[in-house]
């Protein structure tokens, strides 16, 4: 059985997202909405369609959300009771009919062979107007090299367009990265255990970009560099032999562009750099490397 799971904290789209839920052409799911202490009341919507739906609703009395979103996420998850396979929609994303029909077509065929179920999707904006192509991608592809694509710009991903199998997150749950920012890309490659992704391109999942998105916010760009560089050094560090050389170069150097003006580095990291970008890089990235390195232990001597 599938759990759709809403971390709820927005108003705004909310109704769009439940009508989708009640639109779908399967009803085989279970609805779980946990309401972030948020300062609007969603309860008159929900009771709207509580005769829809096989839903339930909890509030919790404190906000979660303002520190640490996964963990938000995460006490939402616990509200799930017997499901095996989990989807966290955002409460302003919305589901095509479709979804919950194909994924237990492909959940009849490929559950032995994944843990993760991948929608095709695209972007809408406030009034739910197309702003972006289908997103689609290969039918089974490795959650690494998935991430790599996101990287390169080739694609997109989000949380809400992933179906995943309760029991691998039970032995991960989500990296506590701030504004949950690349969570979800590390859950993916920590959840599919070297399985492939599955992606059912013929239905979709719309996501909401707005200005009360944090995907679509300006303001929290300090937050997002310290998540990626966190993310960034998780794969340098735990999986970088999963990437081709030419890959690992480019990891290798997003991580230290992304780290180098937030923290220090410590003795053994700026050996591993520097023996990596005189091993594997041009000589003009290498000068590239050597002058921002100087620059930084220039400035963090300052600073002690």
């Amino acid at each position: 059985m599938l759990a759709i799971i809403i971390p709820f904290y927005k108003l705004s789209f909310f109704k769009a997202t439940l009508q989708s839920l009640a639109n779908q052409t399967n009803q085989r799911f279970n609805v779980y909405i946990g309401n972030d202490a948020s300062p609007e009341n969603p309860k008159p919507l929900v009771e709207k369609f509580d005769k829809q739906l096989n839903l339930r609703y909890i509030e919790f009395k404190n906000n979660l959300g303002k520190t640490s979103l996964t963990k938000q996420w995460e006490r939402c998850i616990d509200l799930v009771e017997d499901e095996e396979w989990l989807m966290v929609l955002g409460d302003d994303d919305c589901l095509g009919e479709k979804v919950v029909e194909e994924f237990y077509k492909a959940h009849t065929e490929f559950k032995s062979k994944t843990n993760l179920f991948r929608f095709a999707t695209q972007m809408i904006d406030q009034s739910g107007t197309a702003q972006s192509k289908v997103y689609e991608h290969p039918t089974w592809e490795k959650a690494s090299r998935a991430f790599y694509r996101k990287h390169e710009g080739k694609t997109r991903s989000s949380l809400s367009e992933y179906v995943f199998k309760k029991e691998e997150y039970l032995k991960y749950k989500f990296t506590n990265y701030p504004l949950g920012w690349h969570s979800d890309d590390k859950a993916w490659i920590d959840f599919s255990e070297e399985l492939p992704i599955h992606t059912i391109n013929n239905a979709h999942v719309f996501i909401r970009l707005s200005k009360e998105s944090i995907s679509g916010k300006n303001d929290n760009l300090d937050l997002k560099r310290q998540a990626a560089s966190r993310f960034y050094e998780y794969l340098v560090k735990e999986i970088r032999d999963e990437f081709t050389e030419d890959q690992q170069a480019e990891i290798v150097k997003s991580y230290f562009e992304r780290t180098v003006m937030l923290r220090n580095f410590s003795f053994n990291e700026w050996t591993f750099l520097w023996q990596f970008y005189l091993k594997n890089s041009s000589h003009l990235s290498f000068k590239k490397f050597l002058k921002i390195s100087i620059k930084s232990i220039f400035k963090n001597k300052k600073n002690y």
